[in-house]
């Protein structure tokens, strides 16, 4: 049907990455064949192994599986623009002629025959996605959603619900890096916001402008834009062909009216739906989970829900891991964990803190994600990091870039202003962090600053247990 039915065995290069495993997930309960490499272990690569999936974490062409050794013809590499050019598994694969594709392609081959909701945007893309898949599987709509996070809800980046068929909605995230969002053509898509980033693949902003625009042409001739506000002159001022909804915080043609904050989560009236919606009490906290929400109840709407049920579905979402995670509450200290990595995402989610919690100390620890973003947003950081009492920001985690001469945490250190201070690494954090007593504590960041998680949580239970 979309050309990947004849293979019996997929082999995923980096099956341990978010976007990747929802993909392998797909697959295994397809009854395919599924296997994979990833450079480190990780409580979701466990999962995937058991869930079925064979795994290993050495880059060795003799660790490949017999069965994707022995039939190239029925085998589908997939691979993340992740992996290193001189990987030995991916250049061997390459030369003995397996069919190998790009994840953002398998997602584009497997979403052609469905009708698609696409989220795009430099931020909120994630939250967003995982409120329309919430809704729309609360409503009993057949669909499929892969997600870039594990929703609290169904502890998954792949929720389905009903039988998979030409009735079937797929939830996509559109990512914007390596431009992969251009392998979709969605029914309906929302762009939550355009903010400068990925500048090592764009060059500029105007050139990652254009590629947003690009997308937007890409949504089927009289399908659905929901748009930010903000953005949307910008990148859609000229299309005619589409419905364009547009969307805020607190005005125009769709937003939330009458937002009330109780201990940070918000209740508040959907207006523009027709008959407004009253008193929603959203199920996660945040400020700009508000506006997330908008966008999708458009989206739930466009899709033939109605209001009561998009209603009942944002109050019982629950989120997703690591946005905006409460991983250790008692009366005396409150840890969260948050994914921010973006100048904007970062002041979002500090305010939103700080406005819960106004009379607390804020200790937030940060780790850099990739050097080319540090060096591209040295200042914003800075101010952003600003926003807490009590910073401990780590090394810059490189993921898939080579460092970079003169980038380094350092360099963000003399614009942050906030009263203390401290940088550190992976090996004298938690030692440092020991040092001082905290109230409430942030982790942030998209790196490996997740793996602390566990070892913070223990620590502050030791320390602050009732």
């Amino acid at each position: 049907m979309n050309g990947l039915d004849k293979y019996r065995s997929i082999y995923f290069l980096g099956i341990g990455g978010i976007g990747m495993s929802a993909l392998a997930r797909w697959f295994i309960k397809k009854g395919v064949m599924v296997s994979g490499y990833d450079r480190t272990a990780t409580s979701l690569t466990k999962q995937l192994e058991d869930e079925g999936m064979v795994v290993h974490y050495d880059d060795s062409i003799k660790n490949i599986p017999a069965e994707v050794l022995r039939d190239k013809e029925n085998t589908l590499v997939v691979f993340t623009p992740a992996i290193p050019k001189d990987h030995k598994e991916y250049n061997y694969l390459l030369q003995e002629g397996y069919t190998i594709l790009k994840r953002s392609e398998i997602l584009g081959l497997i979403t052609k025959n469905y009708k698609t909701i696409a989220v795009a945007g430099t931020h909120g893309k994630t939250t967003t996605s995982s409120m329309v898949a919430h809704i729309l599987k609360s409503a009993g709509k057949n669909m499929v959603a892969f997600l870039g996070g594990i929703t609290t809800n169904y502890e998954s980046n792949l929720v389905m619900h009903g039988e998979v068929g030409k009735d079937t909605i797929v939830v996509a995230e559109a990512d914007e890096f390596d431009r992969s969002f251009l392998k979709l053509f969605p029914e309906i898509a929302i762009i939550t916001s355009a903010d400068p980033d990925h500048l090592d693949i764009y060059g500029n902003h105007e050139s990652m402008i254009t590629s947003f625009k690009d997308f937007v042409r890409q949504i089927n001739t009289g399908g659905t834009l929901i748009i930010q506000e903000s953005i949307a002159e910008k990148l859609a001022g000229d299309i005619t062909s589409l419905t364009k909804n547009i969307y805020s915080m607190s005005r125009g043609q769709f937003f939330a009216g009458n937002i009330t904050a109780h201990s940070g989560f918000f209740e508040f009236d959907l207006m523009g739906f027709g008959p407004k919606v009253e008193r929603i009490r959203l199920g996660v906290p945040g400020f700009h989970n508000v506006e997330n929400a908008v966008a999708a109840a458009i989206a739930a709407q466009a899709c033939g829900l109605q209001v009561a049920e998009i209603k009942t579905a944002l109050e019982t979402f629950h989120g997703v891991k690591r946005r905006f995670e409460f991983v250790y509450r008692n009366d005396k200290v409150i840890f969260i964990d948050d994914y921010a990595h973006h100048p904007t995402e970062i002041d979002a989610f500090l305010r939103s803190v700080k406005s819960m919690y106004p009379r607390k100390k804020l200790t937030v620890v940060f780790q850099p994600h990739l050097f080319t973003r540090t060096r591209d947003f040295a200042e914003g950081f800075s101010k952003s990091l600003s926003l807490a009492d009590e910073l401990f920001l780590m090394d810059i985690y490189p993921a898939r870039e080579l460092p970079i001469a003169g980038v380094d945490s350092d360099m963000l250190m003399a614009g942050i202003t906030s009263p203390v201070k401290v940088r550190c690494g992976k090996t004298d954090l938690m030692d440092k962090l020991a040092q001082h007593e905290v109230e409430i504590i942030a982790t942030v960041g998209a790196g490996d600053i997740d793996t602390f998680v566990q070892p913070i949580k223990a620590m502050l239970e030791k320390r602050y247990e009732n």
